[in-house]
């Protein structure tokens, strides 16, 4: 996919420098920083909310209805 991407000076010189340093294309920089953020937020959204009623004593339903009557 193309796309365009909207950048501040001092990302595109960041970008330039490491590109350089690593010897790869900016699209391939670019493609590196996506991928690495996709994983490190699919990572931290499983880990950070599975279970994490577990240990509030609340029923999670009771919990539900209690905040869905407010709105009535």
């Amino acid at each position: 996919m193309r796309t365009i991407v909207d950048l501040p000076e001092e990302q595109i010189a960041g970008l330039a420098d490491l590109c350089e340093q690593e010897r790869i294309s900016r699209a391939e920089a670019v493609r590196r920083a996506v991928a690495d953020y996709l994983k490190a937020r699919h990572s931290t959204e499983r880990g950070s909310y599975f279970g994490m009623w577990r240990n509030r004593g609340i029923d999670g339903v009771e919990y539900q209805r209690k905040l869905r009557d407010e709105w009535r």
